[in-house]
């Protein structure tokens, strides 16, 4: 499975992006989708995940109430609607799947995450 992300760009603090994952090769319906994202020189940090198993959302509380996860099972894509973007959100913005529960996924490292897509650059000026 590759999954391929889309969608970044540099944008004013205040405004919205909408990124995408396009997964191929192998349906992820059962898979949690998340995201992540890493700035210069900081470790990838967990954005979102919607659980595989019920739907459920997750959100790091530095992005929660303006950023949305979503997806299409039956396009095997997932997306985040970013809005009232800070210049703090700056960073490469990876999606990513797994088989674990949510909880399980926002502890391991991200070198054992199921699948990684290569990222998009979000730049956030202000």
């Amino acid at each position: 499975v590759q999954l391929q992300a889309s969608g970044g760009g540099l944008v004013l603090a205040g405004g919205s992006l909408r990124l995408s994952c396009a997964a191929n090769g192998y349906s992820l319906e059962k898979y949690s989708k998340c995201w992540f994202r890493q700035a210069p020189g900081k470790e990838p940090e967990w954005v979102s995940c919607m659980s595989g198993r019920d739907g459920a959302t997750y959100y790091a509380e530095s992005v929660k109430g303006r950023f949305t996860i979503s997806t299409d099972n039956a396009k095997n894509t997932w997306w985040l609607q970013q809005n009232s973007l800070k210049t703090e959100d700056t960073a490469v913005y990876y999606c990513a799947a797994d088989l674990r529960p949510v909880q399980r996924i926002i502890t391991i490292s991200t070198t054992r995450i199921d699948y990684w897509g290569q990222g998009t650059q979000v730049t956030v000026s202000s």
